[in-house]
């Protein structure tokens, strides 16, 4: 049995995650291509490799392996972005948020900090996890300075993590909540998303 129980819709002022389907892939590969959300990712975002990501995370749903979102924007109806439930441990009561990417014209607008609200909430009191992880690409300064501003702990580099693209490789940076933090990371989360 999968420790997520699908389906799963998370709804805030500003955000609405639903379960990803393949009738938000259109607008995701529209937002895709823009460049910018690339540059710090393990895919270069083409269309036929974004297709085939989203097609394999349905299927890891499926597996309890993953649990994908699309995010919507709640006021206005249009996807403006994807992210996950992922590396699920339900033995370890532990798992990680990743995979986040949006439409570049939300970037630093508070949508993010509502997204992971929602999810952490999930994470901690539907689910009981007893830590959540965050990872990002170590000169992905944005991405960092977001899971820093949200109360996650630093916890170290992990060298040559992961191939990149163009062949190089990525270190990753990885950062946690765990279950004794979380009152005081939500009052944190609460007092931003209501900026």
């Amino acid at each position: 049995m999968n420790w997520i129980q699908h389906p799963i819709t998370l709804t805030g002022n500003k955000v609405v995650l639903v379960p990803l389907d393949s009738s938000h892939f259109p607008a995701l590969l529209e937002i895709a291509r823009q460049e910018s959300i690339w540059e710090f990712m393990a895919i270069d975002g083409s269309p036929d490799k974004l297709l085939l990501e989203l097609k394999a995370a349905l299927l890891n749903r499926a597996s309890g392996d993953q649990y994908p979102f699309a995010i919507i924007d709640r006021l206005k109806g249009n996807v403006i972005g994807t992210t996950r439930l992922m590396n699920i441990f339900h033995e370890h009561k532990k798992l990680e948020i990743g995979w986040t990417w949006y439409n570049p014209e939300y970037w630093g607008t508070g949508y993010n900090t509502e997204c992971k609200l929602l999810l952490l909430t999930y994470c901690f009191e539907t689910l009981a996890a007893v830590r959540v992880q965050l990872v990002a690409g170590e000169k992905n300064m944005r991405s960092r300075n977001a899971i820093l501003k949200i109360g996650a702990t630093y916890e170290g580099t992990m060298r040559k993590e992961r191939a990149r693209p163009d062949g190089t490789y990525r270190n990753t940076v990885m950062h946690s909540i765990i279950d004794d933090e979380w009152p005081d990371r939500k009052r944190k989360l609460e007092e931003m998303c209501k900026k």
